[in-house]
C-alpha cells in the first residue's frame, strides 16, 4: 500500500482505527518493520525509527493490545479484585500497581458491587488472560479458592483461609485491635466497646483481639461487642445504641475506618465531644483517615508492605517456579491522632 492509499483509506473510513499497515504506508516502509520500531527491537536505523514514529503519531496509531497479548504465550497480567466500596482496597490497588510495575507486571480490575458478586468478578479475570490473581479480602470458601488455585496462582490479601495452593498475605489483625486497646487502657479508659464487622473471618480475628486484649488488662467486665459490619452506617447504628445507654463506653474500638468515620460522624451531630467525651479509633489507616477534619487514630495495615509481599508471591510461582504455600503476616502498626484522649474525670 502506498502512502497515498493510506491516507485516503483513512479518509474514507474515518471511524476506523489506524492499523499497523496504515503507519507502514504512511512511513513508506514494511509492516514488519513498524512492528520492529514499535517494539523497540534492534534492526532499524535511527532515520527509519523517527519516520514510522511520526507516521505513527500523525495517523493517530495506538497498539492493539488484545491483539500482541494473543500473540505472545504469556499475558504478564495480574488480576485483582476489589469491593469498589472499601477506600482501603483503593489504596491497596494503587499500591499494588507500584510493586507489580516493579517486576514488569501490569493489572487488572474487576470490582466487587451491589449488583455483582465476587464469583462474576473472578470470572472477568478469568476472562482476561491473568497469569495470577490477587483477591483483596474475598469471601468466598477455602475450597472455592483451592480450585481456583489448580487453575492459577492465587493470593488471598487480609483474610486468614487455609486453602490447598493458595498464598495469604495479611496484617495480624488481632493484634492491630489488641494496640488499639492497648492505647486506649495506657490513656486511662476501661469502659472500651468494640463495634464488630459481621460474621467474616477479618472480623473475627479483630473481634478475637479485643476482646482478649480486654482480658489481658482485667477489663473482662467491661467487654461489649455492638453488632456492625464494614459501612459508615453500621458506625452511626453503633453510636445512637451506645450513646442512648445509663453508662456509655469511654472509648470505642471500630472495626474498620469507614464505621469509626460514621460513628464519629453520629457522635458530632449528637453534640458528644471527641475525644473530651469518648475516644474513637478506626483500622485501615485508609486515606479518609488522614483527612484534615476526621484526623482518625486507626490501626495501619502497612498497605505497601501487604501488596509487595503480594507481588512477590505472585512473581515467585510464575518466575520462580515455587509451588507450595505460603503465609505472610504483616505487623501491623498504630498510628495515633486526634480522635483519643484521656477519659473524662471520673468516667474512666
Amino acid at each position: 500500500m502506498s502512502r497515498e492509499e493510506a491516507v485516503v483509506l483513512s479518509a474514507e473510513e474515518p471511524g476506523r482505527r489506524p492499523r499497523l499497515q496504515d503507519v507502514a504506508g504512511e512511513a513508506g516502509v514494511s509492516p514488519a518493520t513498524v512492528s520492529l520500531v514499535l517494539r523497540g527491537s534492534p534492526g532499524p536505523s535511527s532515520a527509519t525509527r523517527d519516520r514510522v514514529l511520526d507516521a505513527a503519531a500523525r495517523l493517530g496509531y495506538r497498539p492493539d493490545r488484545a491483539a500482541s497479548l494473543l500473540a505472545r504465550r504469556r499475558s504478564r497480567l495480574i488480576g485483582v479484585l476489589m469491593d469498589v466500596g472499601s477506600t482501603f482496597h483503593a489504596q491497596l490497588v494503587e499500591d499494588v500497581h507500584d510493586a507489580a510495575e516493579e517486576h514488569g507486571y501490569d493489572l487488572v480490575l474487576s470490582t466487587v458491587t451491589r449488583t455483582r458478586d465476587e464469583g462474576r468478578a473472578v470470572e472477568t479475570l478469568l476472562d482476561s488472560r491473568c497469569e495470577a490473581l490477587v483477591l483483596l479480602g474475598p469471601d468466598a470458601p477455602a475450597a472455592r479458592l483451592s480450585a481456583l488455585a489448580r487453575q492459577l496462582p492465587v493470593v488471598a490479601v487480609g483474610r486468614p483461609v487455609s486453602a490447598d495452593g493458595v498464598d495469604v498475605v495479611r496484617a495480624a489483625d488481632d493484634e492491630g485491635v489488641a494496640q488499639a486497646v492497648e492505647h486506649l487502657a495506657g490513656l486511662g479508659h476501661r469502659r472500651i466497646t468494640h463495634v464488630d464487622g459481621g460474621r467474616g473471618p477479618i472480623a473475627t480475628a479483630r473481634r478475637r483481639g479485643y476482646e482478649r486484649a480486654m482480658r489481658r488488662h482485667r477489663f473482662g467486665s467491661q467487654v461489649q461487642v455492638v453488632a456492625g459490619d464494614s459501612g459508615e452506617a453500621s458506625g452511626a447504628r453503633a453510636a445512637r445504641t451506645l450513646f442512648a445507654a445509663d453508662a456509655p463506653p469511654t472509648a470505642v474500638v471500630a472495626y474498620n475506618d469507614a464505621s469509626a468515620v460514621g460513628l464519629l460522624d453520629a457522635l458530632l451531630r449528637g453534640g458528644v465531644d471527641v475525644p473530651g467525651e469518648v475516644s474513637v479509633v478506626g483500622y485501615d489507616d485508609s486515606p479518609l483517615s488522614r483527612l484534615a477534619h476526621v484526623d482518625l487514630t486507626t490501626v495501619s495495615q502497612e498497605s505497601q508492605q501487604l501488596m509487595r509481599y503480594a507481588v512477590a508471591a505472585v512473581v515467585e510461582r510464575l518466575d520462580g517456579g515455587r509451588t507450595e504455600r505460603r503465609e505472610v503476616v504483616v505487623p501491623p502498626r498504630l498510628v495515633v491522632r486526634g480522635t483519643t484522649g484521656p477519659p473524662p474525670p471520673g468516667a474512666a
